[in-house]
């Protein structure tokens, strides 16, 4: 390997571990900083439809082991969740793309 590849493989590593730092720190600082934020998802609206319809049902046979201190909160979890998706679905589609020109390449050399 020469030099110039091996120092952009470095700076490479160093960017991708720069940019997890980045998203934890975006991620953390409105779990720890913003309190009491309120948002009306669809799981409150799905409750109060099924209280509609079954009154007698009891939903209380789960609980959750944390609750995020604010609706928003939620929110940005979601968000982060479905990026976070976004970016392994890219990344295996790449992946495939990647590995099929380099077959395709080296099936030309030969």
């Amino acid at each position: 390997m020469s030099a110039q590849m091996e120092q952009t493989k470095k700076y490479s590593i160093w960017v991708v571990v720069l940019g997890f730092a980045l998203i934890i720190l975006l991620t953390a600082y409105p779990l720890l900083t913003i309190k009491d934020s309120e948002f009306g998802g669809t799981d409150g609206a799905g409750s109060e439809v099924v209280t509609q319809i079954a009154p007698a049902y009891n939903s209380e046979w789960i609980t959750n082991w944390w609750s995020p201190p604010g609706g928003e909160t939620e929110s940005m979890l979601f968000a982060l969740q479905a990026a976070a998706g976004g970016v392994g679905i890219g990344y295996f589609f790449g992946f495939l793309n990647g590995r099929k020109k380099g077959r395709e390449e080296q099936a030309l050399t030969k």
